[in-house]
């Protein structure tokens, strides 16, 4: 009796955790899977607890946004690029103000040779692509209404890019039509 009454509790007991563990993932969506390659998002979340370091703390605007450039050339699929997006709007947007302890001419563009500056509009013009990009590709992201008040200041969220060009989406139609027809 006892070995009956012992293998009931267990067998219950096994029944009760697969239960918990099924209904925990029931209602679950999951986004797309996205192979990410774990060195390089590691390399990327330090960039990203850095660049939060000069963001925040230290108010060096172009320290900021140099890292997150770094990460976006380097791992653009990276898991919280949303706040990469925005640090690095936000930076750009700080900077066209000449706000922070760097100075805007800090931030240099350097082709071979060649250094060049930003301008302060050129800043804002680079602060409303980064934004905008968050608002456009990432309607989820808890930055997003910060990123739609700074936005504002810079003539609104520019329209999301399609990378197809008239004759790609012509072409695209008439061999749609000629599907459809046979």
């Amino acid at each position: 009796m006892n070995k009956r009454f012992l293998g009931t509790v267990v067998v219950t007991g096994i029944l009760l955790l697969m239960a918990a563990n099924a209904s925990a993932q029931g209602g679950a969506k999951k986004g797309p899977e996205v192979a990410r390659d774990p060195d390089m998002e590691q390399d990327s979340l330090h960039n990203l607890e850095v660049a939060r370091q000069y963001f925040k703390l230290r108010k060096a605007y172009v320290a900021s946004l140099e890292r997150c450039e770094e990460v976006l050339a380097g791992n653009p699929a990276f898991s919280k690029i949303d706040e990469i997006l925005f640090m690095a709007g936000a930076s750009s947007l700080n900077l066209s103000e000449a706000k922070g302890k760097q100075k805007p001419d800090q931030y240099v563009i350097r082709e071979g040779e060649k250094k060049t500056t930003l301008t302060p509009q050129e800043f804002r013009d680079k602060a409303r692509d980064y934004l905008s990009q968050l608002v456009n590709d990432y309607p989820q992201s808890k930055f997003r209404e910060e990123a739609l008040a700074n936005l504002k200041s810079l003539g609104g969220a520019k329209p999301k890019q399609n990378n197809a060009t008239p004759e790609t989406a012509a072409q695209k139609t008439k061999s749609k039509n000629k599907r459809s027809n046979h």
